[in-house]
């Protein structure tokens, strides 16, 4: 099977089988899904959920959350992993972008990651989720789930590097889409530890499961 039948048949099995692709993440505009996604690193989305209500209630701007006193946030970030580091990231972001954005959360890559708290994987998700951009955030479940279907090579190592070779192989229309599709397939059947393959559609194309 040829590289380009591979992302052919896994992305024709996506499109069929789950049309609809979107974030778990709970949010009612960009600033709260920066919000968001800032709490979701090395956090499950579910438990971000439970979180974030309280807090858009509480700070529901960037003026509210950039006035916020330490420990009143942290308070209700205090259940999120590394709950220190994000409260202060929450303030610094939010102060930067009242500075230089107007209090508007900008929708490049570049101006994403000057932020404190956002790396180049949040500003994928922001642009991909808000705008469809055709930019590929790359956590966990993508890196492993590429890696394994065979997408990307082993030599992929890094999840930039996983990011430039999904980017070359998928069609610029789906990459948003394709986004959610690797996620999804990661937390729910790809499994780091006992990937569920029995229940998996896309075993004839895995590289992994050949070699089971």
């Amino acid at each position: 099977m040829t590289k380009k039948e591979r992302y052919q048949g896994v992305l024709a099995y996506f499109q069929q089988h789950v049309p609809i692709a979107e974030t778990e993440l709970l949010y009612d505009n960009p600033f709260q899904l920066l919000v968001a996604v800032i709490l979701s690193a090395q956090c499950t989305d579910k438990r971000v959920n439970l979180t974030t209500p309280a807090i858009f209630t509480k700070y529901p701007t960037p003026q509210k959350m950039a006035q916020a006193h330490f420990d009143d946030l942290f308070a209700l970030v205090k259940s999120i992993s590394y709950p220190n580091n994000k409260t202060k990231h929450l303030i610094g972001m939010s102060t930067k972008l009242l500075q230089d954005y107007n209090g508007e959360v900008p929708l490049t890559v570049d101006a994403l990651v000057t932020l404190p708290g956002v790396g180049r994987k949040t500003a994928n998700v922001i642009t991909s989720v808000v705008d469809k951009q055709p930019n590929m955030a790359v956590d966990t479940h993508v890196y492993r789930v590429s890696r394994r279907l065979g997408l990307v090579p082993l030599t992929a190592s890094t999840p930039l590097a996983v990011e430039k070779d999904l980017l070359k192989n998928i069609p610029q229309a789906l990459v948003h889409t394709a986004h959610h599709w690797l996620i999804l397939h990661g937390r729910y059947t790809c499994l780091a530890r006992s990937p569920k393959c029995d229940a998996c559609g896309l075993t004839k194309y895995c590289k992994w499961f050949e070699k089971q």
